[in-house]
This record gives C-alpha cells, structure tokens and sequence, in this order.
C-alpha cells in the first residue's frame, strides 16, 4: 500500500503522536496529581500541631501527587524556624502575629492573589479586618493589618489590598477559657475567673508569651484592675502590672501548670487536675472525644482570636514553587477546610467546606444550631450526641464578639522578658 507523498506520515511521528494523545487524555482525565506524582514533589511544611495532621498529607498526595513532609512545634519554635533556618522549610503554616517578627527577616516571599482561585472567597477578616461591613476591628495584630505588602518585594505592610500576601489565610477560631463543668459545678461567665482562688491550685496558662498575653490582659481588665489604651500594644508601665497581677498569683499558687502545646493541655484537663484554663479549640475536641465534659466556655468580655495561614518560602521557584500555590489553591477548595471544620475552626474560604461537611454538621459547628445526630472528631471518633449546641454558637455571635487578636506589640522585647521572668518566679 503506497502513501500518498503529500500527506505521508511515518511510523515514528504516528507512535509519537499517539503517545502524545494518550498522555494528554490521561492528563485531562487524571489532572495534577498524574503531573505532580511524575515530578516528584515533596514540600516540606512546618507548622504546629493544631494543623500538622497526616490525614491532610495523605490527601495532598492523593489528590495532588505531592508528597508534604509535616512538621508540628510549638508556636515560638516555628516562628523561630522560619526566622533562622530558611532552608529548612518550603511552607510556613503560622499564625498572623508571627509575621511582625518573621516577614522582615526575608526568608518568606510576596504571594500574587491573582493565582489564588478562591481568593474572592476569604472573609473579610484578612482583607479589610471586619466580618461584616459594620464590625468593629478589634485590638492587637488583626490580620489584616500584616496581609499585605507593597508590591512582589515588598518589605512593609500595607493597609490595604495590594494583590500581594504575605500568606494565604487558612484557618481562625475565637478563643477562650476550657472548664471542666462537673468539676466547677457553677456558672462561669467573666476572664476574671482564671485567677479565681476558688481554683487555686487548679488553674493553668500557656506559655507562649505572644498569646499569654493577651489572656492575661483579658483576665486583668474583667477584673477591673487594669483599663489598657490598647491591649494589643501595650505601654512598659502596662506590661508591669499585668505581669505583676500575674506573678503575685502565681506565688499563691493559683497555677497547676503552664504548657505549650494542645497535647499538654488536654492531659491537664482530661486528668482534673486543672479545671479552668487557656485552651485550643483542638484540645477541647479531644477532651470530649475522651467521653470527658469540657465546655470552650463563652465569656461576657468576648473572644481572644487568632488566625493562620501558609506562606511560601523565598528559596523556591519553578516547579517547586508553582507546586506550592496548587497545594495552598488545594487547601482552600475546601476539603481540608471542612476536616479542621471537625475541631472547631473556620475556614478563610468557608463557604467551600460546605461542600464536603454534612448538613447537620455544618448546622452543628457554623450555624449553631442543635445537632440532629451524633457529632465527630476529624478522626470520626463521637465527641457529640443529638441536641448538643456548639459553646458560643453560631460563626457570627462567635467571631462577631471578638475582643482582641494575639499580638506582638511595639514593647515585644520587654515584654518578652517580662514574660521569661513570670515563668522562672
């Protein structure tokens, strides 16, 4: 059989072309995780443990073909990662305070919103600093004050929206103070109870002085001691009495312990030993998934907040980089978002976790409404029975009453030692 000369095709170019065809189909059919998975990618996130789950690297993997190498410190540990080992991470998962002391160092880069795909979709908090259009803003470091910067090298934070990020929001909660109800068999309803002597002895704070802090500042003003300017950035003579109101605690011994991590206060609480305390929305998730009452308990004066995100590390570039906005593009199309959902967070992009929650867990953990079966962990161990209603209730009351945000202020230094010398009292 003789070709024809104008449109002769050899055998290579058909074999090339059909390998080509087949790639290409298996490329659209299979998307980024077949191109991912045959570049090898493995990026390495450091963050704390409140986020630092397997189940979210082996869904990365699965769904993406890349390989995330977690690694879970306490909070000062990370933030001093990134500022002294720039080669050590490829992704920063932080908290927004962190970056007053991280961002200036250098070792993270500007991240162009215009390669976010749910961008229009994070809440308000990490772009003007208000959850609806007549929110106040609260004290201390709002995200949004350090989200943007100035241009793709920009060293200073802009006050407002720039296209460049410092971070891409992830995660947020309300915090307040964990109590053990079966043990305090009372109303709790002020900060002022932390210092309490009816729970001397039995008290506990964390020891991260950044976010110490602002407990402290909370417990101080609801007991009427100190009216701060701003507790957020607070003055030298401030920072003193704080501490002092503190340390003349301490000496009478009102405190159990001090911890860093979530782990620590859960077993804190789980044992009794301490009935009122600081406390991570994960611990008292896994408090009550131990079958143990626990109550994140609302409070009169509101909420001390927090909010994280991921940055990218200044070293990478090409395809570890592009590697790296597909992750974080990933980790808002809202599967991660409804399995941190599960201990209490809020997604920045919230309303794609809708997605992958059940109706009655989102009436559960966002709306506030009572659930109408039994309520999970992210492991899917039971932490909730039919008629439960989530402390503090719906997304609005809860993030609508938020006092102040964890701070670094201009007097962080002092403060700091400060902090060193209430914890060696």
């Amino acid at each position: 059989m003789k070709a024809n000369s104008k449109s002769k095709i050899s055998r290579r170019s058909l074999l090339k072309s059909g390998v080509a065809a087949t790639t290409a189909a298996a490329a659209g059919t299979l998307g980024a995780p077949m191109i991912w998975a045959q570049s090898n990618i493995v990026l390495r996130q450091s963050g704390t443990g409140v986020s630092a789950f397997n189940e979210i690297a082996a869904k990365a993997k699965e769904d993406l073909g890349i390989t995330m190498e977690m690694t879970a410190l306490d909070s000062d540990s990370v933030a001093q990662k990134v500022a002294t080992q720039p080669k050590s991470f490829d992704i920063a998962d932080i908290e927004y305070w962190m970056c007053k002391k991280v961002w200036p160092i250098g070792n993270m880069q500007a991240m162009d919103t215009s390669k976010i795909k749910n961008y229009d979709k994070i809440v308000g908090i990490f772009k003007d600093g208000k959850l609806t259009p007549t929110s106040t803003i609260a004290q201390g470091t709002a995200p949004h004050t350090v989200s943007f910067v100035d241009g793709a090298n920009g060293k200073s934070f802009s006050s407002e929206e720039t296209g460049w990020m410092t971070m891409i929001p992830t995660i947020y909660n309300a915090d307040t103070l964990g109590i053990r109800p079966d043990l305090i068999n009372r109303p709790i309803n002020t900060w002022a109870e932390l210092l309490n002597p009816e729970f001397k002895g039995k008290a506990s704070i964390l020891d991260i002085s950044s976010i110490g802090i602002m407990d402290m500042a909370m417990v101080c003003e609801a007991m009427g001691e100190i009216q701060y300017g701003d507790k957020g950035n607070m003055t030298k003579e401030e920072i003193d009495k704080t501490i002092g109101i503190f340390t003349e605690a301490k000496k009478a011994g009102q405190f159990r312990a001090f911890w860093k991590t979530f782990d620590e206060s859960v077993n804190l609480m789980a044992s009794g030993e301490v009935v009122i305390q600081s406390m991570w929305s994960p611990a008292i998730t896994a408090v009550r998934s131990k079958g143990i009452p626990c109550v994140y308990q609302p409070l009169k004066e509101g909420y001390r907040s927090w909010g994280g995100g991921l940055g990218i590390a200044a070293h990478l570039s090409g395809k570890e980089l592009d590697a790296a906005y597909e992750y974080i593009n990933w980790y808002l199309s809202g599967w991660v978002g409804g399995f941190l959902m599960r201990q209490g967070y809020y997604s920045a992009a919230v309303e794609t976790s809708k997605e992958y929650m059940s109706a009655d867990e989102w009436g559960y953990w966002f709306e506030g409404k009572a659930a109408k079966g039994d309520i999970v962990n992210p492991q899917g161990v039971k932490m909730e029975s039919a008629g439960a209603v989530r402390d503090g209730g719906s997304f609005y009351d809860r993030m609508g009453s938020v006092a102040c945000w964890n701070a670094v202020m201009e007097e962080n230094q002092y403060m700091v030692r400060k902090w060193n010398e209430f914890i060696a009292s």
